[in-house]
């Protein structure tokens, strides 16, 4: 499913919860622009969910975006949550500091949000370069 140098968002979503399944690497560029895209689009959500447990590289451009998604998640009155990240991911967040910032659960957290899965719906967002 994931190339190097890409990124997969697969949307799941329950009512006003979307869950963004992250396959890849969120890294300066394409994959930024995708990520960013993926979550504006669902400005009428009450949560949005990015499951960060498929992602093996994340840079600064990719720590910047999340940050930037949170500040406008909260403005527009939407919790933004980061489930399971990847071992690579928790670590980039503890070395920054993000953890204090960014609001991480885990992956039992994020099904809690999730109410009756006959209502779910699934869609692919084609992967950048």
């Amino acid at each position: 499913m994931s190339r190097s140098g890409s990124l997969h968002i697969k949307s799941e979503q329950v009512r006003d919860v979307t869950v963004l399944r992250c396959t890849g690497r969120i890294l300066r560029g394409e994959a930024l622009h995708l990520l960013k895209s993926a979550v504006t689009n669902l400005a009428g959500m009450r949560v949005i969910v990015l499951d960060l447990s498929e992602v093996e590289m994340l840079d600064g451009g990719g720590l910047g975006m999340l940050v930037a998604l949170q500040v406008w998640t909260r403005n527009n009155g939407i919790q933004l949550k980061l489930a399971n990240p990847s071992k690579f991911a928790r670590e980039m967040f503890e070395r920054t500091g993000l953890t204090c910032v960014l609001h991480i659960s885990s992956v039992d957290d994020a099904v809690d949000l999730l109410c009756k899965p006959e209502s779910r719906t699934e869609n692919m967002i084609p992967a950048g370069n």
